[in-house]
């Protein structure tokens, strides 16, 4: 089965040959080499680039591994493109495993001890040789957000542009599921994106898989990268970040949660480099928290919100399942998987209580979408069938003191409609798979 994700072709087309290196990010086996190597390359043939102008190479391949000294790379892609008549595209899969190697050519006694990286070529420096060459379009993939997105602008010098590829949206799914809507939505709330785990048909195989990428590839990547000295700590924070998403947090209140799940006590400090570790590894995003009205961050307290649903599930051994959260997750990742900066929302309203005293009180909005051209307030609701619980899901957007455009996700296939105080609603379905809703 072929998975289109024309999304990202179209993405990555619209950056060719712009004289910067690709860099295309996401989580372990979110399918980042299949579109590069399959999809994307199937495409420029079918244009009618000839094979032999395309060069690539895995780096996590047992046969490649002397590739991850860059120099040895550079020679590599070199050696393979010697002819300027012709333009090349340089695939590289899983460029983070690229070490840096110590340049014995200079003397050590003359660097600066603030200077001391510049002595060791990384992959940054090959990459930015190769793309002063004009018949070279360079892309790369990575699993791993502190080396690759955090960097690019330092370490590319503004030459590396990033497309951020996430598991299969609801909408890919779909399209390939065979299933009616809402049983297509049920299976994806329990099973989540991951490419994989989406062709398996049998179910206890895709709990196998899930659970596995867990054990086998995220879990034993992030101990092996950091070199902790065991895994119980990282394991007892991701089933507590699992357990809580859609809820609000802070690294003391997980080194408790964690804590009591591994009956001994960890350090905050300790939990904050893990959660470090997690959103690096793209296995968790975290959002942060913004007062509505007065227009300021809170640092302490944010959410945390699973890469994909099935891996999360799998992780808590597909307990856990209520469909509230799940939802409020699913639509975050969609909101992200669209391109829009996210924020969860407060409104804070202060009450005269019969003492004649102040009380403040908070009210959460779910999801504060920031498109660049305005905000979009967005709460996720399963339903609102009742006048109390329309009013209790729609209290803090009608409270919000400002005019932007408030929008109620409901469960299932409603379709989209606007109340008298201007509310809109629209059921999940069509908000995923239309992109009903938001209006763009």
């Amino acid at each position: 089965m072929v998975i289109k994700r024309d999304r990202y072709v179209n993405e990555l087309l619209s950056k060719r040959w712009n004289g910067k290196v690709k860099i295309i990010t996401g989580i372990r086996r979110c399918g980042k080499s299949f579109l590069l190597s399959i999809l994307y390359k199937e495409y420029l043939k079918d244009e009618g680039v000839p094979e032999d102008c395309f060069v690539e190479i895995a780096l996590d391949r047992k046969a490649n591994v002397k590739y991850r000294n860059p120099n040895e790379l550079y020679d590599y892609v070199l050696n393979l493109t010697q002819d300027e008549s012709k333009q090349y595209y340089v695939f590289i899969d899983e460029i983070q495993l690229s070490f840096k190697v110590k340049n014995e050519d200079v003397d050590e006694s003359l660097i600066p001890e603030e200077d001391k990286d510049m002595l060791y070529t990384t992959f940054y420096d090959i990459l930015n040789d190769l793309m002063a060459r004009s018949n070279l379009d360079l892309y790369v993939t990575g699993s791993n957000s502190k080396m690759l997105s955090k960097d690019i602008v330092t370490n590319f010098r503004d030459r590396g542009t990033e497309i951020k590829v996430y598991p299969l949206s609801f909408k890919e799914f779909y399209a390939v599921s065979g299933l009616e809507k809402a049983d297509a939505l049920e299976e994806y709330l329990m099973y989540g994106g991951m490419p994989l785990a989406v062709i398996e048909k049998d179910e206890t195989e895709k709990r196998k898989y899930l659970a596995g990428l867990h054990r086998n590839v995220y879990i034993k990547d992030i101990v092996e990268r950091y070199k902790l000295k065991d895994d119980e700590v990282l394991e007892a924070l991701i089933d507590s970040l699992s357990s809580a998403v859609g809820s609000l947090t802070n690294p003391h209140n997980l080194a408790n949660a964690a804590g009591t799940l591994m009956r001994r006590s960890t350090s905050d400090h300790t939990i904050k480099n893990y959660l470090d570790y997690l959103q690096d590894a793209y296995l968790f995003i975290a959002a942060k928290r913004y007062d509505v009205k007065g227009k300021r961050y809170f640092e302490n307290t944010q959410k945390y919100y699973s890469m994909d649903l099935g891996l999360r599930n799998a992780k808590l051994n597909f307990r856990q399942q209520e469909k509230s959260h799940l939802m409020e997750n699913m639509i975050y990742l969609e909101l992200i998987r669209r391109g829009y900066s996210v924020d969860v929302g407060v409104v804070e309203i202060t009450r005269v209580n019969e003492q004649g005293k102040k009380q403040q009180s908070q009210y959460e909005i779910d999801f504060i979408v920031n498109t660049g051209k305005e905000k979009i307030y967005i709460q996720s609701a399963l339903n609102v069938d009742t006048e109390d619980k329309k009013n209790q899901e729609t209290f803090s957007l009608k409270n919000s003191g400002d005019f932007f455009r408030k929008i109620v996700i409901v469960d299932g296939n409603t379709k989209q409609w606007t109340d008298e105080d201007g509310i809109m609603y629209v059921g999940v379905i069509p908000f995923l798979i239309e992109d009903a809703g938001l209006g763009f």
